[in-house]
């Protein structure tokens, strides 16, 4: 099993389960957390909960992952990560995370995406990580950038008849 729970200094990065669906609706009907994620509609019920969880409790080997950040010092969970659109033939795969904004600032999602990455080269063969932002979230620019992503291209999103802006950042993985 290649997505397995990871332990950090003050992080469990766990897998979701069916016991994180109150979490998941939280998560994902949160305004703020949803500023900047222009791929889907926030969730507003817990059936739209469920079907995240599901899609993610497929058996492996499977293309996309997401973890919960818990933090350790008090089982509170504070986000997800994970990663999308691998392509295995390709060693290609998509970085993608968020967090609840009170828990901003303090280095927890720069500790879970080290660990991440750290998979994604021993366990995944992956020779580059690509993640789409929008030009609009500095934050998360500013991450990406802490672990030598570089800018390599642009594209637009058309979610709601409007079109955002992202910039993709990838990373070469030796």
């Amino acid at each position: 099993m290649i997505f397995k729970d990871i332990e950090t200094e003050r992080l469990l990065l766990k897998n979701i389960s069916m016991d994180d669906r109150d979490f998941i609706f939280s998560q994902f009907s949160d305004d703020v957390v949803n500023k900047y994620l222009f791929d889907a509609e926030p969730v507003t019920n817990m059936k739209e909960a469920d079907e995240i969880v599901n899609f993610f409790l497929q058996p492996e080997p499977r293309l996309d992952h997401r973890w919960i950040l818990v933090r350790k010092s008090d089982g509170k969970k504070m986000g997800t990560c994970g990663f999308n659109c691998w392509k295995k033939t390709e060693g290609t795969v998509w970085m993608g995370y968020d967090m609840k904004q009170q828990f901003w600032g303090n280095g927890y999602m720069q500790e879970a995406i080290k660990e991440i990455i750290s998979l994604a080269k021993k366990e995944m063969n992956i020779k580059q990580i690509d993640a789409e932002i929008s030009v609009d979230n500095e934050r998360s620019i500013h991450l990406v950038k802490k672990f030598g992503f570089i800018l390599s291209g642009t594209t637009s999103l058309l979610f709601r008849g409007n079109e955002y802006p992202h910039n993709i950042y990838s990373l070469k993985v030796d």
